[in-house]
């Protein structure tokens, strides 16, 4: 549907004064709520994805940019606070480079972020420009610099790749670096995530993950890697994790 179709579809909606709209938003999920409990459960959760999708999409707006989250949740702070000026930083996964400018104007480190979406690496660079930062397009599975460093930062990247402790030993073999910080998304972080997956539907926080965590099958994962857990702490319903290679 084109963004012009779907535009007048919702313009008597828009115009409709607020109480009649959310009166009518009132009725119609509470006609939902009649049918069976399965059909409703899976009915309010697709719409709870939808309107997640547009909560996400105003809290960038809200922000200018970046998501409000990244100031809420406080969370560069545990990267930032583990890396020193001398350090060499690789950002596997990168984004638009909000982490990577943290470490970087805040530390004093040496930082280079890495993305295969080329619009996050253009956004990257317009937003962020220091001496101590880079950033590249390239896809981490084959196009990472033939380079050593001290610290990989790997911010909600993890679960995005199917082959993870492969991967995780192929990176520590290539770029050699002393230690891991590592965020996921944890699966016990609320009781409707076993709920979805009892119903069969989408249980993941983003469809193109292919795990999320428990603290128990995390440490078992990086343990596959011969990854070994330095500091490990839940916030968020997050593991936020340091991690060092097996000498």
């Amino acid at each position: 549907m084109s963004r012009i179709l779907r535009h007048l579809l919702a313009l008597p909606f828009r115009i409709m004064p607020k109480s009649i709209r959310y009166r009518l938003i009132q009725t119609i999920l509470t006609a939902e709520s009649k049918r069976a409990p399965t059909d409703a459960l899976r009915a309010f959760f697709q719409i709870d994805d939808h309107l997640t999708w547009c909560i996400n999409n105003a809290a960038v707006q809200y922000e200018n940019g970046i998501h409000v989250k990244h100031r809420l949740m406080d969370y560069h702070d545990f990267f930032v606070d583990r890396i020193q000026p001398n350090e060499k930083v690789m950002d596997l996964g990168c984004g638009y480079g909000a982490v990577a400018n943290s470490v970087a104007s805040r530390s004093g480190a040496q930082v280079m972020g890495i993305d295969l979406n080329p619009k996050n690496i253009a956004q990257a660079k317009t937003n962020y420009n220091l001496p101590n930062l880079t950033f590249i397009e390239g896809d981490v599975f084959k196009d990472l610099p033939n380079e050593t460093f001290d610290t990989i930062v790997f911010s909600n990247v993890l679960e995005h790749i199917e082959h993870r402790v492969e991967f995780l030993s192929t990176v520590q073999k290539q770029l050699n670096p002393k230690r891991w910080l590592i965020r996921v998304p944890m699966f016990n972080r609320d009781w409707r995530v076993p709920l979805r997956q009892e119903l069969g539907i989408t249980y993941f926080s983003d469809g193109t993950h292919f795990t999320e965590y428990t603290r128990e099958s995390f440490e078992q994962e990086m343990q596959a890697a011969q990854l070994i857990i330095a500091h490990i702490q839940i916030n968020w319903g997050e593991i936020w994790a340091e991690v060092k290679h097996h000498a």
